[in-house]
């Protein structure tokens, strides 16, 4: 394995070229060519129309929805590479499926998401580049270096200029327990105090909201979370926060906004004023509401690509 290529080359697969070509004009590049196709029965098929021999080149592809089609032009595409003797070869994961099958809940489970790192290890990157993983501790599941970029140095400064005029009546929330530090790096951003929504799950996709841990009565909210799927979570920690807990307004943000099934219809009806993600997911037109604002990550990523590409830390990037 080389440590360093001769230049950079960005590609793309299917899932969200304008976050790679975004990356690619931040980093004054061509966007490099190649197709990924898709035959009669299913099969991928890629073709890199220029050379790499020898080049840093970096990946860019989410495996979001359909999932296992987009991780495996993403495999593929990682394995043409190697093929073509490029230099060093990094797979740059905005959002990263299965990552939330990451441990046995009950019996016989499988891990999914170490199967994946090892796929993606085996298939020739190497390293990854994502950014908040579900669980931090996938990054030990891959052999290979991961840097782990976070969504809150992008998404606390909106909050911080939004609320800049009344910020002592701002709070942030957490929707469930497993977002606590999160919420708790967010309001140390913003400079306010922060709250949890401690909820009991009863099955998958379907909770209950029982407590709210913090008083924000007549406060401006701000719930924080890694991702939304359905949004149940979400909707129903925002109406708990305005029912049981009397706040004012509830605003949320989350680095990615997976939107499946209802998701779409329950924000639209929600007491949730404004949604703000990131578009490490591409968002569809029919899913573009009025309350969902979304943020470039593309400016981070190029940052990142820059500093591995020469060798520099990545860390910084942190406490954009």
């Amino acid at each position: 394995m080389n440590l360093h290529g001769k230049d950079i080359k960005i590609f793309t697969a299917n899932s969200n070229p304008n976050v790679a070509t975004e990356i690619a004009q931040q980093l004054g590049l061509p966007l490099g060519q190649s197709e990924v196709v898709t035959f009669s029965d299913g099969e991928v098929s890629v073709s890199i129309k220029e050379s790499v021999r020898g080049s840093d080149v970096f990946v860019v592809q989410s495996t979001s929805s359909p999932v296992n089609d987009h991780m495996m032009e993403l495999l593929i595409m990682i394995d043409a590479f190697k093929r073509a003797s490029a230099g060093r070869i990094t797979a740059v994961i905005p959002y990263m499926g299965y990552a939330r099958q990451d441990r046995k809940a009950k019996a016989r489970d499988p891990i999914s998401a170490k199967l994946v790192a090892d796929l993606i290890s085996v298939a020739g990157a190497d390293r990854v580049l994502s950014m908040d993983l579900h669980c931090p501790q996938i990054q030990g599941f891959f052999n290979i270096p991961v840097d782990h970029l976070l969504g809150v140095p992008i998404l606390a400064p909106f909050f911080v200029e939004k609320f800049k005029d009344c910020k002592e009546n701002v709070m942030v929330v957490s929707p469930d327990l497993g977002s606590v530090t999160r919420a708790r790096n967010f309001a140390q951003r913003l400079g306010v105090p922060f709250a949890i929504v401690d909820k009991r799950r009863q099955k998958a996709n379907v909770c209950e909201v029982m407590n709210i841990i913090g008083d924000v009565r007549d406060k401006t909210v701000v719930l924080v979370d890694d991702m939304i799927d359905t949004a149940g979570t979400l909707c129903n920690a925002a109406k708990a926060i305005i029912d049981i807990g009397g706040a004012k307004e509830v605003y949320a943000c989350a680095t990615h906004g997976v939107l499946s099934g209802p998701a779409i219809e329950r924000i639209q009806n929600s007491v949730i004023k404004e949604l703000v993600l990131l578009d490490t997911i591409a968002l569809p037109e029919e899913k573009q509401i009025d309350k969902i604002t979304v943020l470039p990550c593309a400016p981070v990523f190029a940052q990142a690509i820059q500093r591995i590409y020469a060798d520099k830390p990545v860390s910084p990037l942190f406490n954009t």
